[in-house]
């Protein structure tokens, strides 16, 4: 049998924000391990080999909407960013979750989950409770008008929770005009969307930010952020990252 490829090309891309790269690689060091790999231009933005603070997102993010009195019991769940879709798999795995709409400014990422390139596609797909929506997550999300919405389906529709993963942090992005969302007249449009009690989740690569701590506390009425810890078998030891969680007031 002749040996895995240690680095196949599944797709290549041009796109507004660079080149994009779908790859999946054999890693000889940890017993020939298939791992996964997103690559935008310079920026490597997500690998199957480190999921964990992606599952949390949606886990710390569900679970603090699960604790609040004003909580329904059937959840319409909004995802920014797709990526692998480990996040979004987390989500599902709730059944409280009624509906879960995730927001993808790249075609072809959602093209790798309808066409099986990557591991979670045939699931997420499979799923009649989930759908893609091919957008700006934060051009939707700063529109004021009345039928504003994630989902053009659903004009004006509330959501209890949105868990969003894009930028690699508050202050390092993707795209520099995502900047206006992550201040305080931003994540006012984003929880005008959110029902009473509702829940934002944020991922970053970055340890807990003062100032972005201080723009969430002017729009929600309570916000804390966990340090997530995972092990890296590449560097050797832990890395971590932040989940940030904040809750609309019930009023």
């Amino acid at each position: 049998m002749s040996p895995k490829p240690q680095f196949q090309e599944l797709d290549y891309r041009k796109t507004s924000l660079g080149e994009l790269i779908l790859r999946r690689r054999t890693v000889l060091s940890l017993d020939n391990l298939e791992v996964h790999e997103i690559i935008l231009g310079d920026s490597f933005l997500m690998s199957s080999l480190f999921t964990a603070v992606e599952v949390a997102l949606s886990d710390l993010g569900l679970a603090a909407l699960e604790n609040s009195k004003h909580s329904d019991s059937e959840w319409d769940v909004v995802v920014g960013g797709l990526g692998l879709g480990y996040t979004a798999r987390a989500a599902l795995k709730n059944p409280k979750v009624r509906s879960l709409a995730v927001v993808e400014t790249l075609e072809a990422v959602i093209d790798w989950h309808q066409q099986a390139l990557v591991p979670l596609g045939p699931e997420l797909t499979g799923d009649s409770r989930c759908h893609f929506v091919h957008g700006d997550f934060f051009a939707l999300a700063l529109d004021t008008s009345d039928s504003a919405s994630f989902d053009p389906e659903k004009p004006g529709q509330k959501l209890h929770a949105v868990l969003l993963d894009i930028d690699h942090s508050p202050s390092k992005l993707l795209d520099e005009q995502n900047g206006k969302f992550y201040q305080t007249e931003g994540l006012r449009c984003l929880a005008d969307k959110l029902h009473p009690g509702g829940i934002f989740a944020l991922w970053s690569d970055d340890p807990p930010d003062d100032d972005f701590m201080k723009s969430l506390e002017e729009v929600f009425v309570s916000c804390e952020s966990h340090i997530v810890t995972f092990d890296n078998p590449i560097r050797g030891g832990e890395s971590s990252s932040t989940v940030y969680i904040a809750r609309r007031s019930p009023t």
